[in-house]
């Protein structure tokens, strides 16, 4: 059995990046200040990090789920040039007024702010829940922690890495 370790989970638009709406596009996409230094040094503090983010814009048609990944390999590229990293990304593109077929469901559990996606890295990974964290930007993120049996914090803008000093040695 492996040994636990606390997660960070950490919502996407809002809180990592930029969320002019729907990102999908690298060219598009622009970090949070102090974003990249939060998650290397929850890295660093031996943290699980992962991000759990709805992307509605899959099941409404404006993007696939390919855009998805391949600006998530990008996230990595660019946090990997700090030597941080997102140990999984989580994402859901089922919608309940979906436009493409497929990703339409009435309530789907990976969406926030059901738990599903925190639920399935809890799952998948060692995480001891007690000292775990999510930090959104909506009360959907904070809802879906809360369920999940997961401490939130609600980030409302400026610096990540200031924002979550107290929860772990940043910069």
């Amino acid at each position: 059995m492996s040994i636990t370790r606390p997660a960070l989970f950490l919502d996407r638009d809002g809180v990592l990046n930029e969320d002019p709406g729907y990102v999908h596009r690298w060219e598009d996409f622009h970090w949070i200040p102090g974003a990249r230094e939060a998650v290397a040094a929850f890295n660093a503090a031996g943290w699980w990090v992962f991000v759990v983010t709805n992307q509605s814009g899959v099941g409404r048609g404006y993007y696939a789920e390919d855009d998805v990944i391949a600006l998530h390999a990008k996230m990595s590229e660019s946090l990997g040039e700090i030597g941080a990293r997102i140990d999984a990304y989580y994402y859901c593109p089922q919608h309940p007024e979906a436009q493409v077929d497929v990703y339409r469901h009435p309530d789907p559990p990976d969406r926030k702010p059901n738990p599903g996606m925190l639920l399935r890295a809890i799952a998948e990974w060692p995480v001891d829940l007690s000292r775990s964290l999510m930090v959104g930007d909506k009360g959907s993120d904070l809802e879906a922690a809360a369920r999940a049996g997961v401490r939130a914090l609600h980030f409302t803008g400026g610096n990540l890495a200031e924002f979550l000093k107290a929860e772990v040695a940043v910069g």
